[in-house]
């Protein structure tokens, strides 16, 4: 039997975890999620890591990609509109949108997440 879980957009679960910077879960799995997100230029996630690999994949703006940011030995890789980056699960990181508009993108989780991740840390 095959089952199809249809997420629409406008009534998909959002989450706002800063003003401007919203993030809308999309349909996924315990196996993978996929989260739509929107970055207002200048904002920066905090430095942060997680048990999931995940894969940011650019729509439409610029964001940079930090790793390792607080131990000075990490990388940096600015991404445009189509351009995609790989973090491998417990890389610390933050995503910073250097552009002057809007960045809209999707990231990729995998094993998949909900939006505890935000909403849980201290």
């Amino acid at each position: 039997m095959n089952v199809m879980d249809a997420v629409r957009f406008d009534q998909a679960e959002t989450y706002e975890p800063e003003e401007g910077w919203r993030r809308v879960a999309m349909a996924g799995s315990e196996a993978f999620s996929f989260e739509w997100f929107e970055k207002p230029p200048g904002h920066s996630s905090p430095v942060h890591d997680h048990e999931n690999e995940q894969v940011c994949l650019v729509l439409d703006g610029e964001l940079t990609v930090y790793t390792d940011p607080d131990e000075g030995a990490g990388e940096e890789i600015t991404l445009g509109t189509y351009d995609s980056v790989w973090l491998e699960p417990w890389e610390p990181h933050r995503v910073e949108n250097t552009g002057t508009e809007t960045a809209v993108g999707i990231d990729v989780f995998a094993p998949g997440r909900s939006f505890d991740f935000w909403t849980d840390r201290e």
